[in-house]
């Protein structure tokens, strides 16, 4: 039986094909089109998952659709109408995509498939598909269920229990109170994009001093026990206006909101880390309510909110729960999972077969790959230059000699990856022990700010003897922080440190003896890797230690600042072109920068123009 998922006409639209319970497939649009955060149908997705699973859309079993956009346009008539008349510039900018398209979800199904499938569509609530999501591949039989994100229909987090191939949600926030949209707030306010910049926030306030952090409490928020709150929306503007914030709060914050691209200031960094604080404290909050509630010995957990790595570790340590498991994909893309995977356990009563170890999840491995025969066309057809190494043990070999060379080295292999984290298939990696790798990589390769941190991939057999975890520590989709271990961090001279602010304390000190994965405050967003989910990943990390005794790497994605992560290898390559990148291995081709056809300048500049600044 093939089942569809499909998610679309927000952010980050998705597909996934689901085949009698296994995940197949899974894919963001965006990766194909090359527009981040694409929000249109999923065309070239749906595409990809059905050729992937072998078939057209007339033998698909059933489609499901992760929300309801009926209750959703109730919920945004009521909040219009409550406003009125503030809200009608806003409401007359939203009304004719909603006339247009949103309204007739159906019928855009029905294009998107052309017309040759007969079957009913599924709605599931937007929650619900997270709930799918996170239970759903978990390892657990039975598991407390906590989504947290800006907003669905009505809902903006919720609760409940996954049992055997069941979910329930019992609770939920409601609009317009929510966690999501108060951190959009703050990452608008710090002069980030919405629904983009949130993983920036999160990476300034290491920065910053939580000076705020009681005035949000005091002002804005109004936080009960059990994590649920509610916000004082004269502070706010996103139910009436096009911005996030008023006047009000520019006076409460010290000035109106920073413009994106000026400098960044002691205010951001302190703002940043404020709303850190505070998110962190509503969702232990949350957790351990929840815990209280449902007795339950783990946690499942999706939605925007849940790429909050640093909250994440929070609620893994305080939260009082066994384990947790986040659905890599736990923004909007992950509802076409879960609402694919609801179908088949909950609306057929399909059973699950788990074993309490292991997710379903497949390493998040779920896109594209290309054979020897297709690359080797493709690298032929822009007339690059390569060599190619069958063997992969030499192939390891050379690539494992150019990251201890401080090489900034692209690598694709395999699979590509489902979410937002780049986990080896799709990655630019590099030597975690060079101190020069971290502003190297951000302001030449990547192209974005210099005060971004980098994470680690690890073995995870290793994992504890450099970070501080347990020995069975588990992360391998980079959602949980972990602490540099104290036994391989450095002395810091004071004098070296001292008169240093900002961003100078991360770029000018060496903390480690990883300092290219070392952030201001010693944490890391941390990958384990075993070779079970990574196979040739785990392989090559294992013969860096080989040759060098260290068991970490850098790992960021292979795009650069506002360009979703690659797909093609052509995709690979232009990327590889336009940057500062030393070499490029494609399976198992290797190219180097200074053995390429020299590139015009103004192909480059055409290049990294094509993306907006995220």
């Amino acid at each position: 039986m093939n089942i569809l998922g499909i998610s679309a006409f927000y952010h980050d639209s998705a597909a996934c094909i689901v085949r009698d319970g296994e995940l197949v497939a899974a894919a963001q649009e965006e990766r194909f089109t090359r527009k981040k955060h694409d929000h249109r149908f999923p065309q070239h997705a749906v595409d990809y998952c059905l050729r992937e699973a072998g078939i057209d859309a007339d033998k698909l079993d059933h489609v499901a659709f992760y929300d309801k956009p009926l209750l959703k346009f109730d919920r945004l008539l009521e909040t219009y109408a409550a406003y009125a008349p503030a809200g009608f510039r806003s409401f007359v900018t939203a009304m004719p995509l909603w006339l247009r398209q949103k309204l007739h979800v159906p019928r855009e199904l029905d294009r998107g498939l052309r017309g040759r499938y007969k079957g009913r569509y599924v709605f599931l609530e937007h929650h619900e598909s997270h709930a799918a999501s996170a239970f759903f591949p978990s390892p657990f039989a039975e598991a407390a269920i906590l989504t947290l994100d800006g907003v669905g229909e009505w809902a903006t987090g919720s609760y409940g229990i996954g049992r055997g191939n069941h979910i329930e949600l019992t609770h939920e926030l409601r609009f317009p109170h929510s966690l999501g949209l108060l951190y959009s707030a703050f990452t608008y306010f710090a002069g980030f994009k919405v629904n983009s910049g949130e993983y920036k926030l999160m990476g300034l306030a290491p920065f910053g001093e939580p000076r705020f952090a009681d005035t949000i409490l005091r002002n804005l928020v109004d936080l009960k026990p059990d994590g649920s709150f509610r916000m004082d929306m004269s502070y706010f503007n996103y139910c009436q206006g096009l911005t996030m914030t008023s006047r009000k709060f520019d006076a409460l914050f010290e000035g109106p909101p920073r413009r994106p691209e000026s400098r960044l200031t002691q205010r951001e960094m302190d703002i940043a880390a404020s709303i850190q604080v505070v998110t962190e404290e509503i969702m232990v909050r949350c957790a351990r309510h929840v815990r209280r509630e449902t007795g339950m010995r783990h946690l499942v957990m999706a939605g925007g909110v849940a790429l909050n790595c640093v909250a994440n570790a929070r609620i893994a340590r305080d939260g009082g729960f066994e384990r947790i498991f986040i659905q890599p994909g736990a923004g909007d893309a992950g509802g076409a999972v879960g609402a694919a995977l609801f179908v088949w356990h909950q609306l057929l009563e399909r059973p699950r077969r788990v074993d309490g170890v292991r997710d379903l999840q497949s390493g998040s491995l779920l896109g594209p790959s290309f054979t020897t025969e297709e690359i080797r066309e493709r690298l032929d057809g822009v007339g690059a230059r390569y060599h190619h190494q069958a063997d992969e043990a030499a192939l390891l070999d050379i690539v494992a000699d150019e990251i201890a060379a401080e090489k900034v080295v692209g690598h694709f292999a395999g699979r590509m990856e489902f979410g937002p984290r780049s986990l080896g298939a799709r990655s630019i990696i590099g030597d975690a022990r060079s101190s020069k790798m971290q502003s190297l990589m951000n302001l030449k390769t990547k192209f974005r700010e210099s005060f971004r941190p980098f994470a680690p991939s690890v073995l995870r057999e290793d994992a504890h003897e450099w970070f501080e975890t347990g020995r069975d520590a588990d992360s391998p989709y980079m959602l949980l922080i972990a602490d540099v271990h104290p036994g391989k961090r450095v002395k810091v001279d004071t004098r070296e440190i001292s008169g240093l602010t900002g961003v100078d304390r991360l770029l000018k000190v060496v903390r480690s003896k990883v300092p290219a994965v070392t952030h201001v405050d010693y944490s890391a967003r941390l990958q384990t890797v075993e070779p079970e989910r990574n196979g040739r990943f785990y392989r090559l990390i294992k013969r860096f230690k080989e040759k060098t005794g260290c068991p970490v790497i850098i790992n960021t994605s292979f795009n650069v600042r506002g360009e979703p992560i690659v797909c093609t290898p052509e995709d690979a390559y232009r990327c590889f072109m336009a940057c500062n990148m030393d070499v490029l291995v494609l399976e198992n081709f290797v190219l180097y920068k200074d053995e390429q056809p020299a590139a015009k300048q103004h192909a480059v500049d055409e290049y990294l123009a094509a993306f907006d600044l995220d």
